[in-house]
């Protein structure tokens, strides 16, 4: 029995859903029960018990099927613990604004971003100087929303956190995701628009992260964000590649964090040192599985079955989250400069 939070749709029309799930799996002789679920604001996600043998591959290859008795253009199936998730997109999707989502935190830890609300409709954080994430990956093809949530990632480390303990150095080749930050006092330099510009700031980067090592030093910290790196690595070649690179590897050290996004990140441009340094990912819609997997960093997240417009799988130690990026209206912008 599912039990729907407040704005959710009604009980009736949840347990309708549940009960023509497990028709549809029951009449490909596949059993299940729906045991729980949760309301988030773009999705229903209903919980499944398999029978002994069944195989998740099975479920997954049913997705069609359950679309269509749904009324959902598409589903998404994905493993939960020892549970099956089937992952419905709303028919009244609502979007997750950052602001308001701020004043409900009574308080966040040193250099935390914010993300968006997970699927139980928690507010979902990562905290950039944890040994587990330094560096992350966000990657999502057109219409995904992967730069609005490198924008509220950033937004948030600034509205929570003073500019003697955080800075941010921005690279945005196509002088359009981050130039709406480019007043924020945190910046610490010019962003940089074109190769070129970006291998001077990565060079001062570099010089002031080997000087912190020699001092044993690591704050402020630092935010290296970096929008469309593939574009940049493509353009700016090898000397970028290598200063990205020994800013990843070396970077968690001195207190410097490497957010990068990418729309279709493929192994032999990212190079394989640099995509070791990225325990974090954050996939947004995806063109394809095979696009999934190398986004995810593993096979089977489904990144390909997401919605887009902040629909985002949180990967990170074989762990997979799904959540609803925060976004900033237009209309919000004057209360986020006011804030800082």
């Amino acid at each position: 029995m599912l039990m729907p939070i407040a704005m959710t749709p009604s009980r009736e029309f949840l347990n309708f859903q549940a009960d023509r799930i497990e028709h549809v799996l029951a009449s490909h002789r596949v059993p299940v029960r729906v045991h729980g679920g949760s309301v988030t604001p773009r999705w229903i996600r209903f919980l499944l018990t398999p029978s002994v043998g069944a195989r998740i591959a099975t479920v997954r290859n049913l997705s069609e099927e359950l679309a269509l008795a749904l009324g959902a253009q598409e589903v998404r199936v994905a493993r939960d613990g020892e549970s099956l998730a089937v992952e419905v997109p709303r028919p009244d999707p609502e979007p997750v604004r950052l602001m308001p989502m701020l004043r409900g935190l009574t308080s966040l830890p040193p250099i935390t971003a914010c993300l968006g609300i997970t699927d139980d409709g928690r507010p979902l954080l990562l905290r950039l100087p944890s040994p587990e994430v330094a560096h992350v990956l966000v990657c999502g093809t057109t219409g995904s929303g992967k730069t609005e949530l490198m924008r509220t990632m950033l937004l948030s480390l600034a509205l929570t956190n003073r500019q003697s303990k955080l800075q941010l150095a921005l690279i945005d080749p196509k002088s359009r995701g981050f130039m709406p930050l480019a007043g924020l006092p945190h910046v610490i330099d010019d962003i940089a628009s074109d190769a070129a510009s970006a291998l001077v700031l990565l060079d001062k980067l570099i010089v002031e992260m080997e000087r912190r090592d020699t001092e044993g030093i690591a704050s402020p910290h630092i935010v290296v964000a970096v929008d469309e790196m593939l574009d940049l690595l493509t353009v700016g070649g090898k000397p970028v590649e290598a200063a990205l690179t020994r800013i990843a590897q070396r970077g968690r050290e001195a207190g410097m964090h490497l957010v990068a996004g990418a729309q279709k990140p493929s192994s032999s441009a990212l190079g394989p040192m640099l995509k070791a340094n990225f325990p974090v990912r954050l996939v947004g819609r995806v063109g394809s599985a095979e696009d999934a997997r190398v986004a995810a960093g593993q096979a089977g997240t489904g990144a390909e079955k997401l919605l887009g417009r902040g629909d985002f799988l949180a990967i990170t130690a074989g762990q997979t989250l799904r959540f609803q990026a925060a976004w900033i209206p237009a209309a919000d912008w004057p209360q986020v400069m006011a804030g800082l």
